[in-house]
C-alpha cells in the first residue's frame, strides 16, 4: 500500500539520493533541496507529481515525484518512485572529462612532492 504524502527527508533517502535519512536532512537544512524555488525544511510534505531540485554541487539534479514509497528501495525500483530529468550538460559536470578534475594520479603514489606540484602548475599554465 502506498502512501500519499510523506517527509521530504525520507523520501530522498528511501530513493537512495542520499546514503542516509540524516544526510537528506542535513542538505534540506542547507537549502541544497528546493520546490518551486523555494527552500524546504526536512519536514515538509511532499506528494505525487511534485518537482524536488537537489543540489550536490557541482551538479544540480531536478526529480518528478512519481510514487510515495513505504521504505527504502532497491536500487532497481527507484525508477517507479522518481523521474530524472536533469540535462544531461549538469550531468556531465561529475565526468573526469569534463574539465572539473585537474589530473589523474595512480592510486598509492601518495601526494605530489614540492617539485612535482611545481611541473603540474607550470605544464598547467
Amino acid at each position: 500500500m502506498e502512501k500519499q504524502e510523506t517527509r521530504i527527508d525520507k523520501y530522498l533517502w528511501a530513493v537512495r539520493l542520499f546514503k542516509s535519512r540524516s544526510a537528506a536532512s542535513e542538505a534540506c537544512k542547507k537549502g541544497r533541496v528546493t520546490m518551486a524555488g523555494h527552500p524546504v525544511k526536512p519536514s515538509h510534505d511532499i506528494s505525487v507529481g511534485e518537482m524536488i531540485t537537489v543540489r550536490k554541487p557541482p551538479v544540480t539534479y531536478t526529480y518528478r515525484v512519481t510514487g510515495i514509497p513505504d521504505n527504502r528501495l532497491g536500487a532497481k525500483l527507484v525508477t517507479n518512485y522518481l523521474l530524472d530529468l536533469t540535462p544531461d550538460d549538469e550531468k556531465n559536470k561529475v565526468k573526469p572529462d569534463s574539465g572539473m578534475f585537474f589530473g589523474y594520479r595512480p592510486r598509492g603514489t601518495g601526494r605530489p612532492t614540492k617539485r612535482e606540484r611545481r611541473d603540474i602548475e607550470d605544464f598547467l599554465e
